[in-house]
């Protein structure tokens, strides 16, 4: 009875000290991997949240001028074909 009682005992020790063997390695295993993440990242040329809004607004704003731009010039396009047409139908004068 002493016997079963000491080889579970050991059998105990055994399996608390692996366990804690891989709580360890489980550490350092993310402590590599958070740092091959952060170097990876400071090398990647990533833009701040600020930078990227500031340049949204821009591209925004940008669009928005274009749009206008197009619509002016099929209406400057429009006045044109109109007055060419009225041009057509008159005789010059010598």
């Amino acid at each position: 009875m002493q016997t079963s009682n000491r080889i579970l005992d050991d059998l105990a020790r055994v399996a608390g000290g692996a366990a804690s063997a891989m709580s360890g390695i489980k550490d350092e295993i993310e402590s590599l991997v958070r740092q091959q993440l952060d170097r990876l990242l400071s090398e990647a040329e990533l833009v701040r949240r600020d930078e990227f809004e500031a340049i949204k607004a821009v591209a925004v704003k940008a669009r928005a001028e274009q749009e206008k731009l197009e619509k002016r010039v099929h209406e400057l396009e429009s006045a044109l074909k109109k007055g060419a047409k009225t041009t057509k139908g008159r005789t010059a004068k010598p």
